[in-house]
Order: structure tokens, then C-alpha cells, then sequence
């Protein structure tokens, strides 16, 4: 590609992490130069949509964007591509556009952004993101991919118009990727997709025998599984207990339940019950003592009455996570329940908060009750505000003065916050 320097800027999860590496392995393998936003030919934006606040984070960036640096190239890439095509085109007409399912064809597109073109690559592929070039934004932490999409319906949800239905990837690829990635030096792969447990539903293959494949290779490091919904769990509860008992699995459960009454869980035709959560997490918690619970949940969806708010915090009480991801329903593109009103955005706040305050509460309760022990944390990066950042066998965080990125070390917790511990 003659040199073209690019810059790579990602919003969103994980997966869109992976993304970008792709991105930025297939264009380094095809002659461009990574480079910093100042001294780059073309700027790739890896857009999110799967929230509102996000939404407004990436128009607003890419309009800075092109304010800041009219002279160069831009390609916007990501979820908003397939989403919301029109507001895209509105807000950046003159870009060049990258589809989620299209990251091959990266060079294509930087090469017509650094020329002033404009190329549109869209569409959904069978491409396979595992074995392919890419560049870790992390040298530690190795992101696979292990399938894209999802075969849920979830009525609030517009990530899976740009995702598609599910797409399993080869199980031998995988494995043989992870094994690379600690033959390599990773100590912390990352198995990551819209929902982990869904895995092989197109193939007959199971998640719990990829963790099993990639837990048997040698060598010193940890896999963290991703989110995984609750109905896909069921149909491999005992496999994926038994799988997570590895002690190279961090005993770390993400089981997004989005509320707290089955009623609402309905009409988001989210496909499990508030019950089968709750034998999902005790079930875990019975054989893996240990383990750290992250949850997720919607406050406000436009069925949502007080009740069911109620319902959801007295869940949040007795279950305990020790991670909560809390959003604020808003409308998303071609989502089905935008078709309802929404609640009225007083009382949207005002939940909101108080949510907010049982999560600070219960989170750091749940991680004060780990001051005063003794943990083997894994150090897999610098602070930006100084020290070292670890994460414990449980995958919560720890902050500590001393360490070395890539080792473990064994600590003692001497304080606590709602999101980290603080180490001697």
C-alpha cells in the first residue's frame, strides 16, 4: 500500500476490539504503517451502536474528526455502517464506509480514502476472523473471536441488523490460534462474540469444548469467556460448569439479565425466565465458590412499571454481582420496541439513579469483603495514572505499585472500591 499511514480509533466491546486488530494486521500485512491520529494518511473509525450515549460519542467524534483533519483520508467502520446508513451518510457523506462482516477488504477501502474516493464496502460475508493477520493493541491479551452473530430477538436490540445470525467458527482453528497467542507470549486469552454460549448452535459444537481445547495447552495464562446469554447456557450447563473449574479459567460468569421481572423479560422476547438466571448463578456458585457474577440490566424499558423495577433491584439484592452494567432504555434503529413510548424521562432518571446507587453499594460491598486477603493476580498492564493493573482470579481488577505486565503475583488486598481493589 506504499506506505499509507492509518490510524485506527474503536468504540464498543470487545468483539469491536478484535475488529480493529484485524483491521490493523491485514493492512500492516498488506504495507501500511499504523501510526498515530497526527501523522496519518486515512483515519478508521470502528463505530458502536449499540447504545444511545454511544451513538451521539461517535457522530460527535466523527464530525470532530472531519473538522480537526479535513485533509485526510476517513473510513468508518463498525455496526453503524449496516444500522443507520442514512445518518451516516448525512454526517459524512464524503467517508468511505466498512462493513463489521468486510474487514478483508480494509486495504480496498484505505486506498480509495487516501486517493479522496469514496468507496461503500457493505454486506454480510463467511468470512472467518480466527487465523488471520492482525496486531494486538495489547501484547499480553490475546482477543479470538469464536463466532458472530447471535440467533436471538431481543426487541430492544439493533447490534444483531449489523451482526446477522450466528456464524461458528472452526473449533481446531480456534484452539490452534490460542495456542499460538501463548507460544507467542500472551498470558490472557479472551474468547469473545455477541453471545459465547451460543457457539456451535450452527455446527453442533459446544463452547465447553473449546475452553477444554485451549485450557489443555501448555503454559502459565488465563481465558476469559465472554457474555453469554442465559438460554444459550442452558442447553450446555454442565459442560460449561465442569469447563470453568479450570484453574486457567478466571472464575468469571457474564450473564447479562437484562430485569428482574419475567413479565418484562416477555416483552423483550429475551427467551429465559428470572428463575432459570437464578439456577444458572447458583449452580456456578455451588461448584465454583469463587466465582464473580457480572450482570446487565435495562432500566426503563417502555413496558417497565414500578413494580418490575422493584423486582429488578430486589434481584440485584439477593444475587450480589460483583459487576453491573447498568443502561437507560432508549430507542434503537430498527429495533422493534421503538414502535413503543417511552417512559417518561423524569422517572428514567430517576431510576436510573437509584440503580446506580444500589450497584455502587452492593459492588462495593461485595469487593470489601476481599480487603484483608491474599490474591494471585495476573498484571496485564501499566496504569494510566501510574502502578500496575492486575486482575484476580475472579477477574477483578487490582491496582498495586509494583508489578511487571505478563507476571503473577500473589498480593494483599488492603482496600477496596465499587469497581477495584488496591494492593500492597
Amino acid at each position: 500500500m506504499d506506505g499509507i499511514r492509518v490510524y485506527i480509533e474503536t468504540f464498543g466491546c470487545t468483539f469491536n476490539q478484535a475488529d480493529s486488530e484485524i483491521m490493523a494486521g491485514v493492512l500492516r500485512e498488506e504495507g501500511a504503517v499504523l501510526t498515530g491520529i497526527d501523522d496519518a494518511d486515512v483515519i478508521i473509525i470502528n463505530t458502536c451502536y449499540v447504545k444511545h450515549p454511544t451513538e451521539h460519542k461517535v457522530i460527535n467524534r466523527i464530525k470532530k474528526i472531519q473538522e480537526t483533519y479535513p485533509e485526510k483520508g476517513l473510513v468508518v467502520a463498525g455496526c453503524m455502517v449496516e444500522i443507520d446508513p442514512s445518518k451516516l451518510e448525512a454526517i459524512s457523506g464524503d467517508a468511505s464506509w466498512l462493513g463489521p462482516h468486510q474487514l478483508r477488504r480494509a486495504p480496498q477501502a484505505v486506498r480509495a480514502a487516501s486517493n479522496g474516493l469514496v468507496e461503500r464496502i457493505t454486506g454480510f460475508t463467511s468470512d472467518v476472523k480466527v487465523k488471520v493477520p492482525r496486531v494486538r493493541s495489547n501484547p499480553l491479551i490475546h482477543i479470538i473471536p469464536i463466532c458472530e452473530g447471535c440467533n436471538g430477538s431481543c426487541s430492544y436490540c439493533c447490534t444483531r441488523f449489523a451482526r446477522g445470525r450466528i456464524q461458528s467458527y472452526p473449533s481446531d482453528l480456534i484452539i490452534s490460534e490460542a495456542r499460538e497467542a501463548v507460544a507467542s507470549g500472551c498470558r490472557e486469552i479472551q474468547l469473545t462474540a455477541q453471545d459465547t454460549a451460543a457457539y456451535g448452535v450452527d455446527t453442533g459444537e459446544k463452547l465447553s469444548n473449546i475452553i477444554k481445547g485451549i485450557s489443555g495447552i501448555p503454559g502459565n495464562f488465563r481465558i476469559r469467556v465472554g457474555m453469554m446469554h442465559p438460554a444459550s447456557v442452558l442447553r450446555d450447563l454442565d459442560g460449561l460448569v465442569e469447563a470453568f473449574k479450570s484453574e486457567k479459567v478466571y472464575s468469571f460468569l457474564h450473564l447479562p439479565v437484562q430485569s428482574g421481572s419475567d413479565r418484562v423479560l416477555g416483552d423483550m422476547e429475551r427467551g429465559h425466565t428470572v428463575d432459570e438466571f437464578r439456577m444458572i448463578v447458583e449452580r456456578f456458585r455451588s461448584e465454583i465458590p469463587d466465582i464473580s457474577i457480572a450482570t446487565d440490566i435495562i432500566v426503563g424499558y417502555p413496558t417497565e412499571e414500578w413494580e418490575d423495577f422493584m423486582d429488578t433491584c430486589s434481584l440485584l439484592e439477593e444475587v450480589k454481582p460483583s459487576f453491573i452494567h447498568l443502561s437507560k432504555y432508549r430507542h434503537r434503529p430498527r429495533a422493534r420496541s421503538s414502535s413503543l413510548d417511552e417512559i417518561d424521562f423524569r422517572e428514567l432518571r430517576r431510576r436510573s439513579r437509584a440503580l446506580e446507587e444500589l450497584k455502587m453499594r452492593i459492588t462495593e460491598e461485595e469487593n470489601r469483603r476481599l480487603v484483608g486477603s491474599f490474591q494471585e493476580i495476573l498484571v496485564v498492564e501499566r496504569g494510566r495514572k501510574g502502578g500496575f493493573i492486575g486482575r484476580t482470579g475472579s477477574y477483578i481488577p487490582v491496582v498495586t505499585e509494583t508489578g511487571e505486565p505478563g507476571s503473577f503475583r500473589r498480593v494483599r488486598i488492603r482496600d477496596a472500591t465499587g469497581t477495584y481493589l488496591l494492593a500492597d
